[in-house]
């Protein structure tokens, strides 16, 4: 079996929609206890998955598990709320690009009423 480089596994992992969003469940659960059920039901992913995800993430030093009894709280660790907090700006931006670039194809559509004027005349 061929080992992934470091950076293309870094790559794969966070620039896929289920990763992300397990971190922003991460992120936006800080004053409040966060567990991998939670995480599943708000990435829409299977359990199993979430703790395969979560799992590369502790390997990556990205959060850490705190197990008090039979439930286990997911916690970001330094780097994972740096990772966080840059992968919710991408986000953002990624909005407003969407948004500009839908403003810019609504000017860009011509007029009901001018255009019926261009073909009568």
């Amino acid at each position: 079996m061929r080992t992934m480089p470091q950076n293309r596994m870094l790559e794969d992992l966070f620039l896929r929609e289920k990763p992300a969003r397990i971190l922003m469940g991460l992120k936006t659960g800080k004053d409040k206890p966060v567990y991998a059920t939670i995480l599943a039901k708000e990435s829409d992913c299977t359990y199993s998955h979430t703790i395969k995800i979560l799992n590369a993430f502790r390997n990556l030093g990205i959060v850490k598990f705190d197990k008090q009894g039979r439930i286990k709280k997911v916690i970001l660790t330094d780097d994972g709320w740096d990772i966080a907090h840059n992968v919710e700006a991408m986000i953002k931006k990624f909005s407003q690009i969407e948004e500009n670039a839908a403003k810019e194809d609504k000017k860009k559509q011509p007029k009901p009423g001018k255009e019926e004027k261009k073909v009568a005349a």
